[in-house]
Order: C-alpha cells, then sequence, then structure tokens
C-alpha cells in the first residue's frame, strides 16, 4: 500500500510541474475546460457602446401562440435561455430560460463572424477597402511568398483560403483553443502560411475571421469594437452596449467568436440584412453586399468535392422547404435567422446545439424555424 501511495505521490507530482511550466493558455483550458455563453466573466473585454435605441415594437398577438409540448421539451434539452420571433418589426413571441432577460448577455461565438462581415461591408463602403478582390498583401507585406500573396479578403470571407489554420475544439494544443484562451492573437495570426492555393476548397477556419479582424482594424485605424459602435451598434439601435473578448488588457478583440449580447439586439443584425443593408432611411451597408452575403459561392467545392450551396461571405445559407433563409450561427446554437419572403427574424440562444447535420446545417435549425412557421401561422 506504502509502494502505492507513493507511485500516486510522484504522479501527482509530474502532473503538477507539467502544469506549473503549462503555457498560460493552456493552465486556462484546462482550468475552465468547456466555453459557455457567460465566459465573459473569466476574459478582459471591450464596450461596443450603443446610441439612441429603436426599442421592438409589441404585436397584438404577442406571446399568444404555445409552443406544442414535444417541441418545447426539444428546445429546452438544448439548454435553450432565449428564443424570439420578430414580424414586421414587432415581437410576435420570446421567451427566457434559467433567469436570462431581454437584457441578459450572451456570447454569439461564430456568429459573430458575420458581424465581422458586415463591418467589412462598411469598411468597402468607406473606401477603406477597396473591395472584396483586394488582397491580404496590402495590408500586410507578411503575407508576401508563395500561396501568401495570392490570398485576398474574398478568401478569408468565403473560407477558402488555405490557411494552416487548425479548426479542433476538442483538443487544447489546437490553435482555436489557444486563440480562445490565449494572449497574443498577432502572433498566433501572422505566424500562419497559405500552404493550398486560395479560392478552390471550402475549410471553415476561424483564423480567416481573425485575419479580416486585423485587416479592419488597419485600414480603419480603430479598434474593432469602436468601429463596430460607429459603424453598426449606434446606428442600428441597439437597446444595450455590448462586449467583445480580447486577448489581454487592452488588447485585440477575439474577432472570430465572443461578440455578447442580448436576444433582442442581435436580431436588430438579423434586421439590418433583412432590409438589405438600411437603417433608420439610411442605407449604412451597400445593398449589393448584402445581396452577395445571401447568395452560396458555388464556385467552390467542400471536403466532399461538392459545389458549396450553404456559405456565403461568413453567413450560412439554408433551403427550409422551399424558402431561403440566411443566418448566423454559433457552436453552442447561437443563431439569428432572416427570412426575407416572411420579412422575420428569428434568434435563438443557448448552451448546446445538435451535433448532428443535415445538408451542412445543425439539426436543431431546422426545428427552431419549423416553432417560428407555426407560430407565423397561427396568427
Amino acid at each position: 500500500m506504502k509502494k502505492l501511495f507513493k507511485i500516486l505521490g510522484i504522479i501527482i507530482a509530474i502532473i503538477a510541474i507539467a502544469f506549473l511550466f503549462s503555457p498560460s493558455y493552456l493552465k486556462k483550458a484546462l482550468i475552465y475546460q468547456y466555453v459557455d455563453i457567460d465566459d465573459h466573466d473569466i476574459f478582459e473585454t471591450r464596450v461596443i457602446k450603443a446610441g439612441n435605441p429603436l426599442p421592438w415594437k409589441i404585436a397584438e398577438d404577442y406571446n399568444k401562440s404555445i409552443i406544442i409540448d414535444s417541441l418545447k421539451k426539444k428546445m429546452e434539452s438544448y439548454k435553450t435561455v432565449a428564443y424570439l420571433v420578430i414580424q414586421n418589426d414587432s415581437i410576435k413571441y420570446e421567451e427566457y430560460w434559467d433567469g436570462y432577460s431581454d437584457s441578459a448577455l450572451s456570447n454569439a461565438f461564430s456568429a459573430t463572424k458575420s458581424i465581422i462581415s458586415l463591418l467589412i461591408g462598411c469598411a468597402i463602403d468607406e473606401g477603406k477597402i477597396k473591395s472584396t478582390e483586394q488582397k491580404v498583401i496590402d495590408f500586410f507585406p507578411e503575407f508576401s511568398e508563395g500561396y501568401d500573396k495570392d490570398l485576398r479578403i474574398k478568401d478569408l470571407l468565403t473560407m477558402s483560403s488555405g490557411l494552416n489554420w487548425d479548426e479542433s475544439y476538442g483538443s487544447p494544443f489546437s490553435k482555436t483553443t489557444q486563440a480562445y484562451y490565449g494572449n497574443n492573437l498577432k502572433k498566433l495570426i501572422f505566424d500562419l502560411k497559405v500552404v493550398e492555393k486560395p479560392a478552390q476548397k471550402f475549410n471553415y477556419l476561424s483564423g480567416n475571421t481573425q485575419l479580416l479582424a486585423f485587416i479592419l482594424q488597419k485600414a480603419c485605424g480603430k479598434s474593432l469594437s469602436e468601429y463596430a459602435s460607429e459603424k453598426l451598434w449606434k446606428p442600428i439601435g441597439s437597446q444595450h452596449d455590448a462586449l467583445w473578448y480580447l486577448d489581454k488588457k487592452e488588447g485585440m478583440e477575439k474577432a472570430y467568436c465572443c461578440f455578447t449580447t442580448n436576444a433582442r439586439d442581435f436580431a436588430r443584425i438579423g434586421k439590418l440584412v433583412l432590409d438589405s443593408g438600411k437603417c433608420n432611411n439610411k442605407q449604412l451597408i451597400s445593398a449589393s453586399y448584402i445581396a452577395q452575403l445571401s447568395q452560396a459561392d458555388t464556385f467552390l467545392t467542400d471536403e466532399s468535392n461538392k459545389k458549396v450551396d450553404y456559405y456565403s461571405l461568413h453567413w450560412w445559407i439554408v433551403d427550409y422547404n422551399g424558402i431561403k433563409v440566411t443566418y448566423a450561427r454559433g457552436i453552442l446554437g447561437q443563431y439569428i435567422f432572416v427570412i426575407p419572403g416572411m420579412n422575420t427574424i428569428v434568434v435563438r440562444l443557448g448552451h448546446k446545439r445538435d451535433d448532428k447535420y443535415k445538408k451542412h446545417h445543425p439539426l436543431d435549425v431546422y426545428m427552431y424555424l419549423d416553432i417560428a412557421m407555426k407560430i407565423l401561422e397561427k396568427h
């Protein structure tokens, strides 16, 4: 028995020493283990300031729909914290769980990528960026060798960059884990190389979005949060300030994820897309750019050598029973659905999404749209 305790003591000592000398990001990853929607408590953040709010109207039939028990239980099994249906600028249905409310914060995770796309559109309209065809080398001479010099903004937006980024969520050693828990996004991104010819294969990489963020920062001469506040958050009439996680104090925004706000204000992003880039009679983003992000990039092929008809400019596109729906999505089931044919926006926030897919979309995507359609049909 003494020998066993001695062996255990040695093992514990080795683990403790290994932990002590691990990189700081790995220590943080081991401590927290799982990402969550309220991780703003463990990171430095920067405020995206709101301006004059444009409150949503409340529909006459507000919350008169009842979601059938089977769908309600399924929705709750995914640990939903917010579900919101807006049609014709009026809230028809909203519900919150686990103490969340219309002002409670939730990380958007990769739905943030879609916000970055809108900011790229703003920068193009301003002339800060020439077009999506502009090359990365114009902003950063570091990208000047091999395939690097051919890399365009469009290749980053369409997830066809060919960068050697490791998009793994389960490994504590992946670049995605380093980006989330680490404190030096600049080094992580500028150590990357384009190892495959761009504009050929769709390969979803968070590093693409983070590089776009550095381009935006360079082109606009201000932080992402400042630019987002000026060009989006204030003009669209958000009711509350939002937060963006940083890699360190006064550092860089984690642009591939980590824009944090509430369901009603996320819906404002959806409305901007629904209204072709216009808000309050002002064109915030050109209608042509919004039209592009609503059209699939079928010039690309995916890992199965099939045409990519489900993604464009950092937004997902799903054919729902013949209805085209453009949407933003995050890893734990953060969704902003835009349904132009019905003048409708649907937002869902929560802790979990389905791990099974149908035509590149998590199965719960169809469920949330099913529920919305039943609500719209009844009233």
